[in-house]
């Protein structure tokens, strides 16, 4: 499955948008930063509702923010399918957890580069979905690090083993090559910005094309 960042649109959003939104991705993927915890800032909400009213693909919305529970709050309005949190911004992840899944939404945890997946074992029976980070988060365009790939293998061994259910996803750097190496891995959802928006609009599904 494929979650179409973008990030990397800058012109003509509304637009773009709903060109992206025609194509067969399964959904599209909100890179909301806020300038603290990665050093790039994004939108709020009321930023993007002019932008996304009859959009109808379904909404995976990855928060890089130090103060997870306000944008949880806020993002509500929009009836995210997922939300997902990064497990080194809260000292309480399971009540993080718990804020996310009374909104409705599905709950996702990412951890960055650095992290080790054990930060995540006592949460994996809660959650829907676990996010790689295969980039330093905060930026679009960055190259795939390799080590996210013994990560992504980790995490399906114990998914197989604990019998969880949890999507794997990954994001940063997800090419052809880099999809397929992850897909080898267990991963199951992609989170792919440059590779599809850096063409003209009318391309996007010819480059989507090319990670089947």
């Amino acid at each position: 499955m494929i979650s179409a960042s973008f990030l990397g649109i800058k012109d003509h959003l509304k637009e773009n948008l709903h060109i992206l939104d025609q194509t067969n991705i399964s959904y599209l993927h909100f890179d909301i930063m806020d300038g603290k915890f990665v050093s790039n800032e994004t939108w709020h909400v009321s930023d993007l509702l002019p932008f996304i009213q009859d959009l109808k693909k379904p909404f995976d919305v990855h928060f890089m923010v130090d103060d997870v529970s306000t944008y949880i709050a806020e993002f509500d309005v929009i009836d995210p399918e997922y939300m997902t949190f990064h497990i080194e911004a809260t000292d309480n992840p399971k009540e993080t957890i718990m804020k996310i899944k009374h909104t409705g939404s599905k709950v996702g945890v990412s951890i960055k580069p650095s992290t080790s997946i054990d930060t995540l074992l006592p949460y994996l029976d809660q959650i829907d979905l676990v996010l790689v980070m295969s980039v330093e988060p905060g930026a679009g365009g960055q190259s795939f690090l390799e080590d996210s790939l013994s990560k992504i293998e980790k995490l399906n061994q114990i998914r197989e083993e604990q019998q969880y259910s949890y999507l794997i996803e990954v994001d940063g750097g997800i090419n052809p090559i880099t999809k397929k190496q992850c897909e080898q891995k267990g991963a199951d959802l992609f989170v792919v910005g440059s590779f599809i928006t850096n063409v003209a609009p009318e391309d996007y599904q010819k480059q989507i094309d090319q990670l089947s």
